[in-house]
């Protein structure tokens, strides 16, 4: 008593079937693994980030695009 045997474990999985069918478990799993391999890969681009050196500072060099800027606005006051 208390405990399930296999008869019972075979009516709940066909309980089951019937109620979602076997495409929309399958579905469920699929979307579960892609879930867990999605999981996976941002825990190991974490690992990779961790060990690159965070002293590096990126510098934004604007002065090509000032030039470019200011060329182009000469020549639209130029067009007018």
């Amino acid at each position: 008593m208390g405990s399930l045997s296999i008869w019972h474990w075979l009516v709940v999985v066909v309980v089951v079937l019937l109620l979602f069918g076997r495409g929309k478990i399958s579905e469920l799993m699929g979307d579960m693994a892609q879930g867990i391999k999605a999981f996976k890969k941002g825990m190991s681009e974490d690992d990779v980030k961790a060990e690159t050196k965070p002293d590096q500072m990126k510098t934004i060099d604007n002065a090509g695009g000032m030039k470019t800027r200011a060329e182009t606005e000469k020549k639209v006051e130029g067009s007018v």
